[in-house]
């Protein structure tokens, strides 16, 4: 199941799946989110507003669906390179760290991210 046809569409929603996959979204996260999106959205004024948005969005979502949107969508997006994918990654990172802390369920999804990156490297080489 793909949600969105704009690469940085999904990936706002990958921060905000990191951001929320403890339960919660700390102040220091929606900062660190906020500040990606002005790079992300550069022609966009109202980040604040597409960031609730997404919030909104993703609350909507039955938890069981968000592993098979995630997949979808980096097939969907099958022209990205591996680096820009990598960056992604490497951006959760920032995400999850931003309140000082890494909960167990923020390291499972970024284990899960990063398998996700990982294998559609090895299908895009085959």
């Amino acid at each position: 199941m793909v949600l969105h046809q704009r690469f940085q569409d999904f990936v706002l929603f990958l921060y905000v799946h990191m951001a929320l996959c403890d339960g919660s979204i700390h102040i220091s996260e929606e900062q660190v989110i906020l500040d990606k999106m002005t790079k992300l959205f550069p022609t966009e004024s109202d980040h604040k507003k597409k960031l609730e948005h997404a919030l909104t969005e993703y609350k909507t979502l039955e938890p069981s669906m968000v592993a098979a949107i995630i997949r979808d969508s980096f097939k969907f997006f099958d022209k990205v390179t591996f680096s820009q994918k990598y960056k992604i990654y490497t951006d959760m990172y920032d995400v999850v760290n931003a309140d000082g802390k890494v909960e167990e369920s923020e390291k499972t999804a970024l284990v899960e991210l990063k398998e996700i990156i990982d294998l559609n490297s090895e299908i895009r080489q085959s």
